[in-house]
């Protein structure tokens, strides 16, 4: 028996988490063994949109995968990815533009209570030269991400599921059924 991270018994997450979620699905634990990513939000705000720019087809792939099966557990080879494209992206990170990565980050996390752009402009734009000339990837212009894209991929489609056929609605009461007047009068009183 095992304690985890924050205290609990792994015997009792099984037991009382992990089988009422699944239900009767198996859920194997060894897929999900994947390095995190290690960085605290600062870090992570920093690198965003160079992050988002260069792991883009792995992140269309995983949240297509997650759209189209709906199954979280169906896609865990495409969140891997995602999630190796990201760590090989802060290695690089770490390799090339460690300094210029890490004050901008400081001052992300200095600057403002929410980590705000606006104070940092400056840093900001030494870590966009240094990525673009080590790394050879170009800050993505304002409203990039929120462009629409047509993803191609080689997963096969879902299969289409039919549309669900309802028996017809129950038939109203007949033209000549006696209707007799309300009890208390009408609501709409001024039909009358």
């Amino acid at each position: 028996m095992q304690k985890l991270d924050d205290g609990w018994d792994e015997r009792i997450v099984r037991e009382n988490f992990l089988d009422t979620a699944t239900s009767n699905r198996a859920l194997k634990t060894e897929e999900l063994t994947v390095p995190e990513v290690n960085l605290s939000g600062p870090a992570l705000r920093a690198g965003a949109y160079h992050l988002g720019k260069q792991c883009e087809a792995e992140n269309n792939e995983f949240m297509l995968c997650r759209q189209e099966l709906d199954d979280p557990r169906a896609c865990l080879n495409e969140g891997k990815a995602v999630t190796n494209c990201a760590l090989d992206f802060f290695r690089k990170m770490k390799k090339n533009c460690a300094s210029e990565f890490a004050q901008y980050a400081n001052c992300l996390d200095k600057s403002s209570g929410d980590l705000n752009f606006q104070y940092c402009r400056k840093t900001q734009g030494v870590l966009d030269k240094c990525v673009l000339d080590k790394m050879n990837i170009e800050r993505p212009d304002y409203g990039y991400f929120a462009r629409a894209k047509v993803h191609a991929t080689d997963r096969p489609a879902p299969p289409k599921q039919e549309k669900a056929v309802y028996p017809d609605a129950t038939p109203g009461l007949p033209a000549d059924y006696p209707r007799p007047d309300a009890k208390y009068g009408s609501r709409f009183h001024w039909l009358n």
